[in-house]
């Protein structure tokens, strides 16, 4: 099996790889069946020398491999027909812009494995960036409330190595006295845990948070059945909110009215309520003044997100009377953080912890026989036509 590790496309150019140069001496000592093939990139984080380097062939020859390796979209003009490819389509949710990509991908009889959709038998997902979504994010976001106030400038991200670079930087400031909260308990929320708990800000519970006052920075972490409620007034859980999100309303303002620095790290599902709408921010009592929001969810869940922001220029301003983008820096207005590639910030790290799991758990897969159908339930594309599992998405590709 000839596996082909592609060049980044995409722009603005993204520099993680699917596979690290010593995580491609792994595959290929574990499995003797398994050659690897770099495509030269000038832009990937981990340089032609260095796969080089690990033994590992650099060539143009994608053409001739099996299965085909990328993060981001491919451009359509670059597919290369009957070739089984994993990247992320973006296309799960009906995404409008990648509409034309899924049908080429149907024309050129390509099978296409979405990351996205790379899942155990639970359905919890295999191979995922979400962690480092949270670290950067949680970096960004605190960079963007020394910036709103003039409190400290911290570098961005991208200036920096890895993780470590960043946590060093975060020891160089000093927050005021503010309340941070911080929604998800997933690999997202977990990682921007990560990063608070590296500051060693003091972590507070719910109800500490909410009627208490600190002579410090404290921060409290909390999930779905924390910031929502039943409408029936019946005590709900996590479980329950996941499986009947239409029967709950949003519990979140009774945050809002404490919270300083609001970081997004939660997971929002179809029917579930919004944690707060442009009406909320509107209210008097709405004290948020930051919002890193790495979930990123346009006009959804997090109202002050109305459109996504880049590395480039990561931070803008919401006014929540007009309901309008405004210098962030204007008294007015709520910062508001929310890059939509985050963990492209944190190339090497972001492509490690990648690369780790795409190893262990998706290339044995081509050496089992598919034994825990983990390549089954990964395949959206097959012969031309949609496998069973997303026949959903029939009506968007006609």
């Amino acid at each position: 099996m000839k596996f082909g590790i592609i060049r980044e496309r995409k722009n603005p150019p993204d520099k993680r790889v699917v596979l690290s140069p010593a995580l491609c001496q792994k595959v290929s000592e574990k499995h003797s069946g398994a050659q690897l093939v770099v495509e030269p990139s000038p832009l990937r984080i981990f340089n032609d020398d260095e796969y080089r380097a690990a033994g590992i062939e650099v060539a143009d020859a994608m053409a001739s491999c099996d299965v085909l390796l990328g993060v981001k979209e491919v451009p359509i003009e670059a597919l290369v027909p009957n070739k089984k490819y994993f990247f992320f389509s973006h296309t799960i949710k009906k995404q409008p812009y990648n509409r034309d990509l899924l049908r080429t991908i149907l024309a050129k009889n390509i099978e296409l494995y979405d990351h996205e959709v790379i899942t155990n038998q639970k359905g919890q997902r295999l191979v995922a960036f979400g962690r480092y979504a949270g670290i950067v994010g949680a970096y960004n976001g605190i960079r963007a409330y020394g910036l709103k106030f003039d409190l400290f400038a911290l570098p961005k991200a991208e200036q920096l190595k890895d993780q470590k670079a960043l946590i060093t930087e975060l020891h160089k400031i000093r927050l005021p006295n503010i309340k941070v909260l911080l929604t998800g308990r997933g690999r997202v929320g977990n990682g921007a845990r990560e990063m608070l708990d590296a500051m060693n800000l003091k972590k507070v519970g719910v109800t500490e948070y909410l009627n208490e006052t600190f002579d410090e920075p404290v921060y409290c972490q909390i999930d779905a059945s924390e910031y929502n409620k039943r409408k029936d007034g019946v005590r709900g859980n996590k479980e329950d909110f996941f499986a009947n999100p239409e029967e709950y309303r949003s519990n979140f303002f009774r945050f809002a009215k404490v919270t300083d620095f609001y970081i997004a790290g939660h997971f929002y599902g179809d029917g579930a309520p919004y944690l707060y709408t442009r009406e909320d921010a509107k209210h008097e009592d709405f004290n948020i003044k930051v919002v890193a929001d790495i979930s990123c969810d346009i006009d959804g869940p997090v109202a002050t997100t109305i459109k996504p922001s880049t590395i480039a220029d990561p931070i803008y301003g919401y006014e929540p009377s007009t309901e309008a983008e405004i210098d962030f820096k204007d008294p007015r207005a709520i910062a508001v953080m929310a890059v939509d590639n985050l963990p492209a910030e944190l190339p090497r790290d972001a492509s490690d912890g990648f690369g780790e799991a795409f190893s262990k758990y998706v290339i044995p897969a081509f050496f089992n026989n598919d034994a825990e159908g983990i390549l089954e339930r990964a395949c959206m594309t097959k012969n031309g036509k949609l496998t069973k599992r997303y026949a959903y998405l029939s009506d968007y590709v006609n």
